[in-house]
C-alpha cells in the first residue's frame, strides 16, 4: 500500500495517492490526454483568481525578487494533475501565454514576465510520499525543499541532496540541476531523480501528461533527462517527481535515498573590513580556492564539508566563511579546525571564529537568506574549475572595498565537486561536472528608484571580472559557464556577452543540441517558454 502523508490524503490523489494509479501505468505506456479518473478526485477544485480578487496580490508577489511581479489575467491554483491538464488546455485554446510557479521563487523575471496571461500556481500540490510500485519517493511539483526535508527525514530517515534554502521550490530547483550542502558527499540532486510526470502540449495543441523515467528501456527517457538540469518551465509542467538513488537496492524505503548526518558542526569565521588589506583579502580567496582544488575528489575525510565564502562589500562589515561538517564524525572538530586554518594560512588580519553543534533537520529548515532587509536584487553565476587569477582578484577587491557603494553586493563561493564529479557530463543535462566551486555574484537593495544604479554596479563588476573572456565565464577553461538556476538574461545581450559564445553554451555546453531535440518532440509549439528557455531550432 502506498505510504501517504496527511497532506497527500487531503490535497490530491495524484503524486502520492495517485502513485497507485500511476504506478499501474507502465513507463512505456502511451501518453494520456488526461490522467486516470481517480486523479480527478481532488478535494478542492481549481481556484481561479483574477486581478479583482484580494488574493491576487499575494499570488503575484510570491517571487524572491521584488523587481519583478507577475500581472497575469488569471491565476489557476491547481490541486491535481487533471486540473493542470485542464488549465493548460484552456490557456492553449485561448491563445494565452502560460507561466508556471512552483512553491518557491525565481531570482529573475522568468516567471513574472509581463507577457504571461495565465499563471499556473502549483503551491498547493505539495504532497510527499512513498510509491512502492516504483520503489521511489513521490514529491509533487509545488513542494518546497523544507517540506521535502522534513517529511522524508521524519517519516523515513532519508533526504535528497538539495539546496540550503528551505523556501526554494522543488520544481525549478531539481529541473535546473540543484546543489547544496550534501552534494560533495552524495552528488547533485538530479543524480537521485528517478522519474517525472509532465503535463505537455502535443503538436495538435492537446494538453496531455506522461511519466518519464531514467530506465534505459523507457521510450520517454529523454524527457526525464531534460529535467536533470535543463531548467524549469521549458518542456511542460512537472506535477510529480520521484526520487531513488541509482545504486539503491531492495524495497525498504529507508535504504533508497541518502541518510543525512544526525548532527552538524557549524562554524562562522569573520575578517573585519576595517582591518583587511588587499593582500590579506587576496590571500583568503586564494587559500579557499586552492583548498577546494586539492579536495575535489570523492572519498576523502572532507566529503561532508560544505562552506560558503561570503565576499560581501565593505559597508557590510566583514568577509566571512561559514562551514559545516558531519558532527558525528569522531574527528569532526579537528577537520573543521584544519579547514579554517588552511583558509586563514598566511593572512595577517586577525579573524574570529564561533562554532556550535545543531541537529541536521533543524539547520536544514532555517532560511539563511531572507533577512527582510532587502527585497530587490540582481544575480549572476559562474562555475570554477580552477582558482581566480590575480587580475580577477584585483577587480573584486577594488569593487568590494569601495566605500561609495552602499548596496549589499559581492560574490559568494559555494562548495561543489567531489561526488558530483563522478557522473559523466552527458549522463544528465547538468553538464558542469568537474567544477570545484559555484559562484553567485549578487547585489541587494530596497529602493525601486535605485534599480538602475545597483544593476549597473553588478554588470560592471562581472564584465570587468571576466574581461579576458568577453565579459562572461566561458566553459571548459578556468571557469565552466554559468548555472541556469542563477538566471541572467544579460548573457543573451552582446553588450554584456561579447565573447561570441552563445548564452545557451554557457548554461548547457555540449548538451544543448540534445535539449533542443527534446524541446522539438515534447513542446513543438513552444507553449512553455521564457527569456532563457531552450528553443527547438
Amino acid at each position: 500500500m502506498t505510504r501517504l502523508t496527511r497532506r497527500g490524503f487531503l490535497g490530491t490523489a495524484t503524486g502520492v495517492g495517485g502513485a497507485v494509479v500511476l504506478g499501474a501505468q507502465s513507463a512505456q505506456a502511451a501518453p494520456r490526454a488526461t490522467p486516470d479518473a481517480a486523479d480527478s478526485g481532488a478535494v478542492v477544485g481549481t481556484v481561479t483568481v483574477t486581478p479583482s480578487d484580494p488574493r491576487y496580490l499575494d499570488l503575484t508577489q510570491r517571487g524572491y525578487n521584488a523587481r519583478f511581479a507577475a500581472r497575469p489575467d488569471t491565476i489557476r491554483l491547481v490541486h491535481s494533475t487533471s486540473q493542470v491538464v485542464a488549465a493548460v488546455q484552456e490557456a492553449v485554446t485561448a491563445g494565452a501565454r502560460i507561466g508556471v510557479r512552483g512553491g518557491g521563487h525565481c531570482l529573475d523575471g522568468l516567471v513574472d514576465d509581463p507577457g504571461v496571461r495565465t499563471l499556473i500556481d502549483m503551491s498547493e500540490m505539495n504532497a510527499i510520499g512513498y510509491d512502492p510500485s516504483r520503489r521511489a519517493f513521490s514529491v509533487q511539483g509545488g513542494a518546497t525543499l523544507g517540506q521535502v526535508y522534513r517529511t522524508l527525514y521524519l517519516e523515513w530517515g532519508v533526504t535528497i541532496p538539495g539546496g540550503d534554502c528551505p523556501t526554494v521550490g522543488v520544481g525549478g530547483h531539481v529541473s535546473g540541476g540543484g546543489y547544496g550542502p550534501l552534494n560533495r558527499k552524495y552528488g547533485s540532486v538530479v543524480d537521485h531523480l528517478y522519474a517525472v510526470e509532465v503535463v505537455y502540449v502535443d503538436a495538435s495543441g492537446t494538453a496531455r501528461c506522461v511519466v518519464a523515467t531514467r530506465d534505459a528501456a523507457d521510450p520517454n527517457r529523454e524527457l526525464w533527462w531534460a529535467h536533470t538540469g535543463g531548467g524549469g518551465g521549458q518542456f511542460g509542467i512537472v506535477t510529480t517527481f520521484w526520487f531513488r538513488s541509482p545504486d539503491a537496492t531492495g524495497t525498504d524505503p529507508a535504504g533508497l535515498l541518502p541518510k543525512p548526518p544526525h548532527s552538524l558542526l557549524k562554524s562562522s569565521t569573520r575578517w573585519a573590513w576595517t582591518d583587511l588589506t588587499e593582500a590579506d583579502f587576496t590571500r583568503i580567496v586564494r587559500n579557499h580556492n586552492a583548498w577546494h582544488a586539492a579536495n575535489n575528489t570523492p572519498g576523502t575525510d572532507y566529503d561532508t564539508l560544505n562552506s560558503a565564502l561570503l565576499l560581501y562589500n565593505r559597508v557590510q562589515g566583514a568577509v566571512s566563511l561559514t562551514a559545516q561538517i558531519d558532527g558525528s564524525l569522531p574527528d569532526s572538530q579537528a577537520l573543521m579546525d584544519g579547514y579554517i586554518a588552511a583558509i586563514a594560512d598566511g593572512v595577517g588580519t586577525a579573524h574570529t571564529t564561533s562554532a556550535h553543534s545543531t541537529p541536521w533537520l533543524k539547520e536544514s529548515l532555517k532560511d539563511h537568506y531572507d533577512t527582510g532587509l532587502y527585497n530587490r536584487g540582481k544575480f549572476k553565476g559562474a562555475y570554477l574549475r580552477k582558482g581566480w587569477s590575480d587580475a580577477q582578484l584585483a577587480v573584486l577587491y577594488r569593487n568590494l572595498s569601495d566605500p561609495a557603494y552602499t548596496g549589499h553586493g559581492g560574490a559568494i563561493l559555494f562548495s561543489y565537486g567531489a561526488q558530483v564529479t563522478t557522473v559523466a557530463p552527458d549522463a544528465t543535462a547538468l553538464a558542469q561536472r568537474d567544477s570545484m566551486l559555484k559562484a553567485n555574484f549578487l547585489t541587494y537593495w530596497t529602493d525601486p528608484a535605485e534599480d538602475d544604479r545597483h544593476v549597473a554596479w553588478l554588470r560592471a563588476l562581472y564584465q570587468d571580472f571576466y574581461a579576458a573572456t568577453g565579459g562572461v565565464p566561458l566553459p571548459d577553461g578556468d571557469a565552466d559557464g554559468s548555472y541556469i538556476n542563477y538566471p541572467d538574461p544579460d548573457l543573451t545581450d552582446p553588450r554584456w556577452n561579447a565573447s561570441g559564445v552563445p548564452w545557451q553554451t554557457l548554461y548547457w555546453k555540449g548538451n544543448y543540441p540534445r535539449l533542443q531535440a527534446v524541446k522539438k518532440k515534447w513542446d513543438p509549439n513552444n507553449v512553455f517558454h521564457h527569456a532563457l528557455s531552450v528553443t527547438a531550432s
